[in-house]
């Protein structure tokens, strides 16, 4: 049998006296990844026995909204690429991605 290898990814969480994020850092030896600043983190896991999706949503106090807005999109667009490598429905990927155009036009993230 192989030998299996495990994989530790780590994120430390700054909080203030109301339990507001002040600061996140995560850690990812196997990706080189090594204490490194972050402002927002969405963390999703599946849920097999109870069938559903559980998830972290973290900001510090100060990420910028107009950071949030580009951060959003760009985990949508991720999330779209995402679904098409596991699921190959390349309609349903297609949607997505106007979706996520569509996002963008509305909150002025595109380039002129």
């Amino acid at each position: 049998m192989a030998d299996l290898h495990k994989s530790e990814i780590k994120i430390d969480v700054t909080l203030d006296e109301n339990k507001i994020p002040e600061k996140l850092n995560w850690t990812a030896k196997d990706g080189g990844v090594k204490n490194q600043e972050a402002k927002a983190m969405l963390l999703s896991v599946w849920d097999p026995r109870n069938k559903e999706s559980l998830r972290i949503d973290l900001w510090t106090k100060d990420m910028p909204v107009d950071e949030m807005k580009v951060f959003f999109h760009q985990t949508l667009v991720s999330m779209s690429d995402t679904f098409n490598r596991a699921t190959q429905d390349e309609k349903m990927t297609a949607t997505m991605k106007d979706f996520c155009d569509y996002f963008a036009e509305k909150l002025e993230l595109k380039q002129k």
